[in-house]
């Protein structure tokens, strides 16, 4: 049941790595630019729920939930994202840092995969190794040229998300089969 639910979470991850990298590929700056605005609005929302969750509570409870100024501070945070989501664009560098951050600890989570498949005598364990490869070089890509256009840097995210999202399926499967064959014996 573990196995299957693991496997089920993969699917979804890589096939979510495909669609992102797609719709970056696209239109990158549109896509961040429906991110930000999507996460204004749903940080606004938040807001007025805590607000109004804080004049409907007991005195006491609201002043200890603190539920007034954390409503107050999602609903400036949410405008923020909504009106001004070309701020988050002008300052992509640093985003971008922060997502390679992101792509090195895959990578990283990825070599854990290919010792795992290693001790486990998998002799597939150089598609992981790929994968693994391909995640800590997009890395370090993105950590040396942060300052680079937005457009590229976003196709070449993009690029790297299906291309690992790929890597990642192939692995997924050879395990799987590894898996099933060890059930059998």
């Amino acid at each position: 049941m573990r196995s299957s639910n693991q496997t089920i979470n993969g699917v979804v991850f890589f096939l979510l790595e495909i669609l992102i990298g797609i719709l970056l590929l696209i239109n990158p700056i549109g896509f961040t630019s429906s991110i930000i605005i999507t996460t204004g609005a749903v940080l606004a929302v938040v807001g007025i729920i805590n607000v109004i969750k804080y004049f409907r509570s007991d005195v006491i409870e609201g002043a200890a939930g603190q539920l007034l100024t954390k409503g107050l501070l999602s609903i400036a945070g949410g405008c923020f994202c909504i009106f001004k989501a070309g701020w988050f664009i002008s300052v992509f560098p640093v985003i971008i840092v922060i997502y390679g951050i992101g792509i090195l600890i895959s990578g990283l989570s990825k070599v854990q995969l290919m010792a795992d498949m290693i001790r486990m005598k998998n002799n597939k364990w150089f598609l992981a190794a790929v994968s693994a490869l391909i995640s800590i070089v997009c890395a370090v890509v993105i950590f040396c040229n942060p300052n680079a256009t937005t457009v590229f840097l976003w196709t070449f995210t993009g690029i790297s998300l299906i291309v690992g999202a790929v890597m990642d399926a192939v692995t997924l499967f050879v395990r799987r089969q590894m898996e099933k064959k060890d059930e059998i014996i």
